[in-house]
């Protein structure tokens, strides 16, 4: 039976909606996976593990640059409406991605190689620390009663949909071209597949519709006001970024250096590691969905307390498993293991987030809060994980990282749900 027009037209909005965090996901992921080749066309030194801490250490900037995009591009998105907004922060996304792609390597160039592709990052993060509070609050504020955490699900879905792709197109180039091929200029073809999607990603945006939430609104906050909303809510925002370590940091252990760890670590195949992390992204794209239904269904603090109790008791005893038996079928198992954890645990955060930001700054608060867990959690968990391993011998210390946030996330989730029952300002 064909859907109703109503469902349709929601369908239509959500895919508008997250097609630029499908852009954002895409290049992040495509970074991290080609590192290697990265680190060898851009930063040359003398080891290997110099030039991959160099290109993490740029990748990490990127999310440096998340927090100020998220006050400065959120209070701006709160003050125009969400769509013209989210059109400003895909055009700043474009423009990084267009300077990674076309910058000669350090052969080439010398030193400006290095440089433009960190301002290629830096742009990249700006836009960052906006677009995915946007797109959440924009999805939240569509959602049909009593299904807001199946809404908010999809922002974080459509970024799995992205490494699916990325990764089939990796796969796909390392069975056409020789491994000399590929690390001298066949990496660059995924980023170059990314800069081809961008006018399609413009033409759905350019359609996208106010939400009825922004368009009631009275008061439009200026830059000024914003920031100190901010300020008196500085306990929130904190509280708000240490419920999201969780998410950041096991998403961008099992997507981001999970392929580096793969071939370096454990001494895979690259198909193997890529292939694995393709079934990780369609494993994530079914459970988000699933922990956002059981979220508005059960409530969201249930679901983030399991998860947050069963990563830290399971995190090493898992990477340890696959450290001391590395195989293809071990990685996919504990890597499967991981994605449950991650996209239940996310499915529940990312409507809870945008409940409790206060309304008049619920995009620059929600864009802050989770800007801020990516750069001092997530974006360094490839450089963390790296130094861990190298520092201690042990090819599982990622797991240390990740638990911690997992402890810091539930530190905050029974803070801050403490603190909303005082208030009855949500169910719990």
């Amino acid at each position: 039976m064909p859907a109703s027009p109503p469902a349709r037209s929601k369908a239509a909005a959500v895919l508008r909606v997250t097609s630029g965090n499908f852009l954002e996901q895409f290049d992040f992921f495509l970074f991290g996976f080609y590192a290697t080749q990265i680190a060898s066309a851009f930063f040359p030194a003398s080891s290997e593990f110099a030039s991959l801490m160099m290109t993490f250490a740029v990748f990490g900037a990127g999310f440096l640059m998340r927090p100020l995009g998220a006050v400065i591009l959120g209070a701006y998105i709160d003050d125009v409406g969400r769509r013209k907004g989210l059109i400003v922060t895909l055009s700043i996304m474009a423009s990084g991605t267009l300077l990674i792609v076309l910058v000669p390597g350090f052969a080439t160039i010398g030193y400006w190689a290095p440089a433009l592709v960190l301002l290629g990052r830096l742009l990249q993060g700006f836009s960052a620390g906006a677009e995915l509070g946007g797109v959440s609050v924009y999805l939240a504020e569509m959602a049909t009663p009593g299904r807001k955490g199946f809404y908010t699900s999809w922002q974080s879905g459509s970024q799995q949909v992205a490494i699916v792709v990325a990764a089939a197109l990796g796969y796909g180039l390392n069975q056409s071209l020789a491994p000399a091929e590929i690390s001298e200029w066949g990496w660059r073809i995924p980023f170059a597949a990314a800069c081809m999607i961008i006018p399609f990603i413009f033409f759905l945006r350019r359609n996208l519709q106010e939400t009825e939430a922004f368009e009631k609104r009275q008061h439009r906050p200026t830059m000024k006001q914003v920031i100190a909303t901010l300020g008196r809510n500085s306990s929130v925002v904190i509280a708000g970024m240490l419920m999201v370590a969780m998410t950041t940091s096991a998403f961008y252990l099992i997507t981001v250096y999970a392929p580096t760890f793969g071939k370096t670590v454990l001494n895979l195949s690259t198909n193997d590691a890529l292939l694995v992390t393709l079934l990780v992204g369609v494993s994530n794209f079914i459970w988000l969905p699933i922990g956002g239904t059981l979220s508005d269904r059960f409530g969201r603090k249930p679901i983030l307390i399991a998860m947050t109790v069963l990563t830290l008791f399971t995190a090493y005893p898992a990477l340890s498993y696959l450290a001391h038996a590395a195989s293809f079928a071990h990685m996919l198992e504990v890597l499967l293991w991981f994605s449950f954890l991650y996209a239940m645990y996310n499915g529940a955060m990312i409507p809870a987030l945008t409940e409790i930001m206060p309304v008049e700054v619920k995009v620059a608060g929600f864009s802050l809060a989770y800007s801020l867990a990516t750069a001092l959690f997530g974006g360094f968990t490839p450089v963390m994980s790296t130094w861990l391993i190298h520092e201690t011998g042990d090819k599982a210390a990622p797991a240390y990282w990740v638990a911690f946030a997992a402890l810091c996330a539930l530190c905050a989730t029974l803070v801050l749900y403490r603190r909303i029952a005082r208030k009855d300002r949500v169910p719990v």
